[in-house]
């Protein structure tokens, strides 16, 4: 039976308004995103699910914190949902960082799968497994259930590459908001996308879909 996962992404924080890079460092939502996370809790409130993941990220705890509660559930912790690590890019902004370390810069935005970012970075491959090793974990505790998994961009954006067989170095062209609601499934084959960013529920909040760090 597959499984049908929500995939979330974490609702804003400070850094995400400053293009700062988040990576690994923990960083906490911002008052907007706390508002998103309420938010997401009441619009899924009819979704029946049976368990609920977050990366062990502060920001992906807090938009998980609501959905639980609301149905008495608790969060499960898997550091396999963490973010990119994004070494000593992490702190700076998207600026500091083409001027910084320019050609290290370049070989990020080119999505070059070799590159890992210095200060020990995982590089586009790495991450992908790990993304998707965590995926496979998961949905085997789950089978023909409903979860949902609160996350971050990159991860998200792994998910989507493997349920669309998009290439790691393919540039994005899909959107991906904070505190979007994406939806997937998990068959013998693998992920396979169902929708993707649906941000109804955060009219009238700041706009979302800055750059996933």
């Amino acid at each position: 039976m597959p499984t049908r996962i929500l995939a979330i992404r974490h609702g804003e924080t400070d850094w995400n308004v400053a293009q700062r890079m988040q990576g690994h460092t923990d960083i906490p939502l911002n008052d907007i995103g706390q508002a998103q996370a309420q938010r997401l809790a009441q619009a899924l409130g009819d979704e029946d699910l049976q368990a609920i993941y977050a990366s062990d990220l502060l920001r992906a705890r807090m938009t998980a914190a609501p959905l639980a509660a609301a149905r008495g559930l608790s969060v499960h912790l898997d550091k396999g949902l963490r973010e990119r690590c994004f070494g000593d890019f992490e702190g700076h902004t998207y600026t500091q960082i083409d001027t910084h370390w320019p050609q290290a810069a370049a070989a990020w935005r080119t999505r070059d799968p070799a590159f890992e970012p210095p200060g020990g970075g995982e590089s586009l491959p790495a991450f992908y497994e790990r993304c998707l090793d965590a995926v496979r974990r998961i949905v085997q505790r789950h089978r023909g259930e409903s979860i949902a998994l609160v996350a971050h961009g990159g991860v998200l954006d792994m998910f989507y590459r493997s349920a669309s067989r998009a290439g790691l170095q393919a540039p994005r062209t899909w959107q991906l908001g904070n505190a979007s609601i994406n939806r997937l499934l998990w068959a013998d084959e693998g992920l396979m996308l169902v929708g993707w960013n649906d941000a109804q529920h955060l009219e009238g909040l700041a706009p979302t879909g800055l750059p996933a760090a």
